[in-house]
Parts: structure tokens; C-alpha cells; sequence
């Protein structure tokens, strides 16, 4: 949630800001006169409320120098004044309520580092990496061994069933098996041993409540692209960084605690609402995946450095798996809400002849802490922390990236080195023998 404090002291900069992200002025402009309405009725009721609590006094007073007269008038004006306090007390809880709602909808602030650019078209390619460009390798050509689209290397090996995750699940629920399974759990325990020198590891649930979804900025905003359980006020997570943000949800942290970094791998849930006949072939775009998270709580000058480390992880996971990719650094018109600087990390993938974007590394400033009610000590009082999270890394794309790129021309797949020791020694992924 962006700062209602800096909106009434900087409105101009505030819709400067925004307007970055194609935000209308005017929703501002109405955020502002309902902040003033709120304020307006709050000290009336305030002022009311400190009216009645006088003529309380006065009563007692009254009643104690046996002035029966002075006391029952005095009551029947503190009566008086007492339902005008609650009239004016309910109105200005209804405009804080409604002024919480419109503010719920407003995007982060993008940081002055964030390019300008209206859509994903506008983002900006900041380098890429594959194997051997240190020492002058050109970047990498595929034969036609390794231009065949990973669901078709997937059956010729059975290592992954998408008819029968249709039939189980419905479209878009894929089901791995063999093989298949047993690499997609080799990514994720490779990618917590990598990590786990410097975050914590957590296994959190994979449901949350409301309020832990609107923590991050999923809800209200992005309700139609999640799965909701209404009876019992759940939601399936889309990403750790909805339980790992909630984690000190309320709290004060001393600052000497700070940076608090967590990781975490767990299914994440995505409706992917308006993606019908769009990149849904195979595993570009399924509604359940496996994910590795890293997320920090830090302070806020601490923020660049954590962004940086989140940021060097995943590259160093794509290079140790000796994956092509590409970073980008997200304009301000494709930025997620919550966001104020996101930098993704897109895979080639030459089955599909496609990047495909396997990790999204974004600071938010204190937009999740302050829904979060996330704080730290100074010696003034307390500041809302800082959130960092990323990717590190998204399964699925990996996976397909993986049984494409490292395809053999007898159809066999070679598994990357650090993940043999995973697959308890196996080199290749093979077609079963009849």
C-alpha cells in the first residue's frame, strides 16, 4: 500500500510516479478528497466524543450539589450530542473503510531506476549469459535434435502425462512421472542446498488466509487469477512470497535482526485467467508449478544489496545447469502491482524457439509492509521494513528448458552435472525398453 502520508504531502510526485504505470490522476484526486472527508468526520467525532466526556463531568458535578435540574439537562444534551458522536463515528469509519478499498488498488510506486515503457515490449535487455562466452564462445546454435518441443521429448520418454493430468485435474494440470518426477524433484532440493548457506528454509502451507493474500498485493487486485476455498476463507498460494511476506505479519523487529532471509519450495496456484489458447502448450503455462522462493525482510538501505544477492542466486543456478538466458529489467507499465523494480531471468528454450521467464527478482520498499503491518525499532520510534523476493528458480519452464536443450540425436536427454548426485548417480534421461 503506498504511503498515504507522502500522497498528502507530495500529491504532484506521488501522480508523477504513478502515472509511470498509467495510473489516471483523477483516482488520486478522488483518494485525496476521501482522506479529507475521513480526517473531517474523524476530529468531529473526536470533538464530539470530548464534548460528551465534559458534560459527563458536569453531570456528576451537578448530581453531587443535588442540582437535579442542571443534571437532567445536562444529560438530555450529553444524550443529544452522544448519538450525533456515533453518527459521526460510523461515518467516518465508513470512509476509512473506503478510502482502505481505493487505496488497495493502487500499484507500488515504480523506483527511479525502472525504465519508462508502457508494456512487456518496452523492457529492456540488460545482458545475457551461456556456456563459454568467457572465452569467446559465440552464442549457441541447436541442432534440429534439440528443436523438438519438450512435450514431444516428454512422450518419447514417458516422463511426462499431460492427458492424464487433464483427466485427473483438468487442462493445465500437468502430471510428471518417472524420470520426469524424479528430475523435477532433483531441481528443488539442488536449489535449497545452494541456498542454504544464508537463508532459512521453511516449509510453509500451501493455502492462506485473506488477509495473509493481501499482505502482498494478490488481493483484491488479482483475485480473478487465484483459487479461492470460500468456506473456510483460504486461497492457494501462487507463490511463497504470500506466507514467507506474512511471517512477521504485526510484528516490531529490532533492527539488529535485519536482514531476515527465508527460502522456501511449494506448489504454487495460478487460475492464469485470460490465457485460454495463449502459450498453453506443454508446460508454458500450466495452473500449478513448483517454485523455489528467497525473500528478505531488511531495512532500506540494506534493500539494493539484498536484491543484488536474490538477483546472483538464480543466475548462479542457471549457469551451474548451463542454461541460456537473458535478464530484462522490467519497465514501469509491466511492473507487478506490489513492485517498484522487478528484474527477470528469461531461459531460451529451443524446442519452443522461446525465452521463457523462469524467475522475477523485485524490491517493493515497505508497500507489503505497511499491509503487513511489518515494522522495525529506530531510536525515533518505528519504520515499516523494507521486502526483497525472487525466484530461484521456477520449475516447469525449467524443466522443459532442460529435456530440450540437452537432448541427445539418439533421443536421450543428458541430465546436468550438479544434478546427477540428486538422481543418485544417473547420467541420462532414456526411453523405457518394452
Amino acid at each position: 500500500m503506498i504511503d498515504i502520508a507522502q500522497l498528502r504531502r507530495e500529491p504532484d510526485v506521488v501522480k508523477a510516479a504513478l502515472a509511470r504505470r498509467g495510473v489516471d490522476g483523477a483516482v488520486l484526486d478522488s483518494i485525496i478528497a476521501l482522506d479529507v472527508a475521513h480526517r473531517q468526520r474523524l476530529q468531529e467525532a473526536e470533538k464530539l466524543r470530548a464534548d460528551v466526556k465534559e458534560l459527563s463531568r458536569q453531570v456528576g458535578e451537578a448530581r453531587r450539589t443535588k442540582d437535579n435540574e442542571t443534571a437532567e439537562a445536562l444529560t438530555a444534551q450529553s444524550r443529544e450530542l452522544g448519538g450525533a458522536e456515533r453518527a459521526a463515528s460510523e461515518a467516518s469509519d465508513e470512509l476509512a473503510a473506503t478510502l482502505r478499498g481505493e487505496l488497495l488498488m493502487i500499484p507500488n510506486l515504480p523506483s527511479e531506476d525502472t525504465p519508462d515503457g508502457a508494456d512487456e515490449s518496452d523492457n529492456v535487455e540488460v545482458r545475457r549469459w551461456w556456456v563459454g562466452m568467457d572465452d569467446g564462445a559465440p552464442f549457441p546454435t541447436y541442432g534440429e535434435h534439440q528443436r523438438m518441443p519438450h512435450w514431444e521429448v516428454a512422450k518419447e520418454l514417458n516422463i511426462l502425462d499431460l492427458e492424464a493430468g487433464v483427466k485427473l485435474a483438468g487442462s493445465m494440470f500437468p502430471l510428471y512421472r518417472g524420470d520426469g518426477s524424479r528430475l523435477l524433484r532433483a531441481l528443488g532440493a539442488f536449489a535449497l542446498d545452494q541456498h542454504r548457506d544464508a537463508y532459512e528454509e521453511i516449509r510453509p502451507p500451501s493455502f492462506a488466509l485473506t488477509e495473509t493474500m493481501m499482505s502482498t498485493g494478490h488481493l483484491p487486485k488479482s483475485q480473478d487469477d487465484m483459487y479461492a476455498i470460500e468456506r473456510d476463507d483460504l486461497w492457494a498460494i501462487p507463490t511463497a512470497e504470500v506466507p514467507l511476506t506474512s511471517m512477521h505479519r504485526n510484528e516490531i523487529l529490532d533492527a539488529s535482526v535485519l536482514p531476515i532471509r527465508m527460502t522456501a519450495q511449494t506448489p504454487c496456484f495460478r487460475r492464469e485467467a485470460g490465457s485460454a489458447g495463449r502459450d498453453t502448450r506443454g508446460l508454458l503455462r500450466v495452473h500449478e508449478f513448483d517454485k523455489v522462493e528467497l525473500f528478505a525482510y531488511c531495512l532500506p538501505e540494506q534493500a539494493p544489496a539484498a536484491h543484488a544477492d536474490i538477483l546472483a542466486r538464480a543466475e548462479g543456478l542457471l549457469q551451474k545447469l548451463g542454461l541460456t538466458y537473458r535478464v530484462l529489467d522490467l519497465c514501469a507499465g509491466d511492473l507487478g502491482t506490489s513492485s517498484a523494480r522487478t528484474v527477470d531471468l528469461e531461459v531460451f528454450s529451443p524446442g519452443v524457439d522461446r525465452w521463457l521467464e523462469v524467475s522475477s527478482v523485485s524490491w517493493f520498499r515497505d508497500f507489503q509492509a505497511r499491509r503487513a503491518n511489518v515494522r522495525y525499532r529506530t531510536e525515533s520510534g518505528t519504520q515499516f521494513v523494507h521486502t526483497v523476493n525472487g525466484s530461484a528458480l521456477a520449475w516447469a519452464r525449467i524443466w522443459a528448458a532442460v529435456v530440450e536443450t540437452f537432448r541427445l540425436e539418439d533421443g536421450s536427454v543428458t541430465i546436468p552435472d550438479v544434478l546427477v548426485p540428486y538422481l543418485g548417480g544417473q547420467t541420462h534421461l532414456v526411453a523405457p525398453t518394452s
